[in-house]
């Protein structure tokens, strides 16, 4: 599971079209192995933003300001939705402090005028 910070601008905030994206504009910003429900999270705001796949394999969502307010009080508040699947493994509850920071990090992208998108691949 990554989080990626790019130069490119979207038209959608899911399913975007990496067309004309260079891979020399993107970094990735965070990496995360094994936290199902920090994934089932995205999955949920994936679909709330109008994304369409079933299984959210390889697919990513936009991650706004609002979004990461939103993510912030739902770690803070332990309110991530527990989440499992055949290649997830379990969250095991010493993720948040990592993911604050990430959420740290990718406020100060999106200061700096990035966009930040979260993608994974199991």
């Amino acid at each position: 599971m990554y989080a990626i910070a790019t130069k490119a601008k979207f038209q959608t905030e899911v399913d975007m079209d990496f067309t004309n994206v260079k891979i020399s504009d993107s970094d990735d910003l965070h990496y995360w192995r094994k936290h199902p429900n920090l994934h089932g999270w995205m999955h949920e705001l994936y679909v709330k933003k109008g994304g369409k796949s079933n299984d959210f394999n390889g697919d990513c969502v936009v991650l706004t300001s609002k979004d990461l307010d939103n993510l912030y009080q739902d770690i803070i508040d332990d309110e991530l939705p527990n989440t499992s699947g055949f290649f997830f493994g379990q969250t095991d509850g010493d993720e948040k402090e990592d993911d604050l920071k990430f959420v740290a990090e990718a406020r100060n992208a999106i200061r700096d005028g990035l966009t930040v998108y979260y993608t994974s691949s199991w």
